[in-house]
């Protein structure tokens, strides 16, 4: 069982950046694609980035686009998020994920075997 922790959360200004990381255990993170889902206060957990096992390949929610990036490093066995631009919308609890080697979906979380215990986003107005 693969065991994800995310870190890099906290209470950020509107406009402002932050950058979360989360780090596998195991042998298999170069294996499989990875991604970020959010959650907010008394919303579903929702798609934010994907990325494929080599990071050739990048995937993006309509509302982030162009201000977050998603990036990994195989030796690492380390997925990050970075988070531009930042709005009071972008609020939530983000968790990292490990999709199953089967899944096609990037952005439906039950695609998603693993989950790491989330970190707070807060971005204040």
């Amino acid at each position: 069982q693969v065991q994800l922790v995310e870190s890099g959360g906290g209470l950020v200004q509107a406009g402002g950046s932050l950058r979360l990381s989360c780090v596998a255990s195991g042998r298999t993170f170069s294996m499989h694609v990875m991604g970020w889902f959010r959650q907010a206060p008394g919303k579903e957990r929702e798609f934010v980035a994907a990325i494929s096992w080599n990071g050739g390949n990048t995937y993006y929610s309509d509302s982030v686009k162009g201000r977050f990036t998603i990036s990994r490093d195989n030796a690492k066995n380390t997925v990050y998020l970075q988070m531009n631009s930042l709005k009071p919308e972008d609020t939530a609890v983000y968790y990292c994920a490990r999709r199953r080697s089967q899944a096609s979906d990037v952005d439906n979380q039950w695609s998603y075997d693993s989950w790491g215990q989330g970190t707070q986003v807060t971005v204040s107005s």
